[in-house]
């Protein structure tokens, strides 16, 4: 069971940053997963929410912004031992996992088919060097059908926060997908058993609890995400 770090590592450094990357990199562990946005400019940059308030204390909505209009978010807002952190272009934080082995890249949904395929196209393009490493993973529909009309070489992971049981399991496979990104709560024994059968690798998230992550081990899961890493190294 590979041992992933949540937005970098949520709970030990603030998320999604430059600094959050280096410090899993420090641990010695190999495995992220983060989440991808395109500004109004084109860029890709690596942010959870679409408004910067929870993260850098100032209510704007990041696609009223351009690459170039980003310096006044501190990301580390609310960290107090921690230097300032920008908003990471995708670009910027690959040259930080470039040699790491396991990398769950995560696109948030957009409004519409034109904008996945915008995003898609960027992303791949960005992507090149890590096809054996990176898993495209979304919620969002719109996406996974972007990838396949651009005939993707990146595998795909399906994300479920929904009750939907096995018929998450047949749109994964109807989509080509390669794993399942099971909320915690979802991942029964069950489910899990039937995802694997079904010859799909699980990841779960977000799994924070000791006790629970050795439980998932025991299940043979594929990948654990987790808000701290250090802790689970620690422990498993």
């Amino acid at each position: 069971m590979r041992i992933i770090g949540h937005r970098g590592a949520r709970g030990e450094a603030p998320e999604n940053t430059l600094g959050g990357f280096q410090y899993i990199h420090g641990l010695g562990i190999r495995a992220a997963e983060f989440d991808v946005r395109q500004l109004k400019d084109g860029e890709l940059v690596i942010m959870h929410d679409d408004n910067f308030l929870r993260t850098a204390g100032i209510d704007k909505s990041l696609y009223e912004c351009a690459s170039t209009e980003l310096a006044p978010f501190n990301q580390a807002h609310i960290w107090m031992d921690w230097d300032r952190q920008a908003t990471p272009a995708l670009r910027d934080a690959l040259r930080i996992m470039h040699d790491f082995e396991h990398l769950e890249v995560e696109v948030k949904a957009v409004e519409s088919a034109q904008q996945a395929e915008r995003l898609v196209t960027e992303l791949q393009k960005q992507l090149q060097g890590f096809e054996r490493t990176a898993v495209i993973t979304s919620f969002d529909l719109k996406i996974h059908q972007a990838l396949i009309r651009q005939n993707s070489a990146f595998r795909r992971g399906l994300l479920i926060e929904g009750d939907s049981g096995e018929q998450a399991i047949a749109q994964a496979l109807a989509f080509g997908c390669c794993q399942i990104g099971w909320m915690d709560r979802l991942a029964t024994p069950e489910i899990i058993r039937a995802t694997q059968q079904a010859g799909l690798a699980v990841s779960v998230w977000t799994v924070n609890n000791i006790e629970r992550a050795q439980q998932l081990r025991g299940l043979g899961i594929d990948g654990l995400i987790t808000d701290f890493p250090k802790m689970m190294l620690q422990h498993l």
